[in-house]
């Protein structure tokens, strides 16, 4: 939230609890400056804690990207080793990531492969587990 956005909502709090106060029917001995001085506390207050959701809005969504991020990496390094690896077919193989857990989908030559595919998931920095759905198809 900016300044000039927070200078406005502070502004127009101070404005309402002084109508408020003003058109209150009951009675208060307290002078102007002792309501706008509670009236601006309150303001204050409330702009506090709207910062305070903000930066919780923004720390969640930083943690979101980081593991999206985190993700994508997995997922392009699952995916070079399997083509490095002569007994696979990275284009025949579809790997998804989600919170470091990696889903190896399509096909393998024999279950020789399909069990090689898995090493090769498991062994990538930041991977908790594979969940291995590669059908094995013959020739």
């Amino acid at each position: 939230m900016n300044i000039q956005r927070s200078a406005l909502i502070s502004a127009l709090l101070v404005a309402g609890a002084l109508t408020v106060a003003a058109c209150d029917g009951k009675r208060d001995d307290r002078t102007v400056g002792q309501k706008a001085d509670t009236a601006i506390a309150k303001a204050e207050q409330k702009t506090e804690q709207a910062a305070t959701e903000v930066k919780k809005d923004v720390g969640q969504a930083v943690d979101t990207a980081g593991t999206k991020v985190k993700d994508g990496l997995i997922t392009s390094t699952v995916n070079a080793k399997l083509a490095a690896d002569k007994s696979l077919s990275a284009l025949k193989i579809d790997v998804d990531t989600t919170n470091g857990r990696v889903a190896l989908h399509g096909t393998a030559p024999d279950a020789t492969a399909r069990d090689r595919a898995t090493q090769l998931a498991s062994a990538v920095d930041g991977v908790v587990s594979v969940d291995n759905q590669l059908q094995v198809t013959s020739k």
